[in-house]
């Protein structure tokens, strides 16, 4: 079960980074080019932020039922990006910087899933 869920990890961490990368450059094009504003840019932002959640939540399984001790750092970038996401979520009402706040946002996150995939996760017992 463990060996599934960190498998899962690693594969929902690539497919989070890919997809807010490609949402995040999307939607910052989007904010030159207001006709790149289309619904499955929306949709992908969503999945995008849905993966940080699968991410996360792997992730706290496989320390919780393991006894897998995982380094602080890796973490720390962990809690970071899913509070990211909620720190986007919270300011959307800002109408006039929307594309500004998702696109970066996004990047912000693809950037620090690419930090924390490349940290060493497991601790040497």
């Amino acid at each position: 079960m463990v060996d599934v869920l960190r498998v899962m990890h690693e594969w929902s961490s690539w497919a989070m980074i890919v997809v807010c990368g490609v949402a995040g450059t999307w939607t910052v094009a989007a904010h030159v080019r207001t006709s790149l504003d289309v619904a499955a840019m929306w949709s992908m932002l969503n999945v995008g932020y849905a993966t940080v959640f699968v991410v996360t939540a792997t992730g706290g399984l496989v320390v919780a039922i393991s006894d897998v001790e995982a380094d602080g750092t890796h973490m720390f970038y962990g809690f970071l990006t899913f509070a990211a996401v909620g720190v986007i979520v919270a300011y959307r009402h800002l109408a006039q910087y929307r594309y500004l706040l998702h696109g970066l946002g996004s990047l912000f996150i693809m950037g620090l899933g690419i930090r924390g995939l490349f940290l060493d996760p497991v601790l040497p017992s």
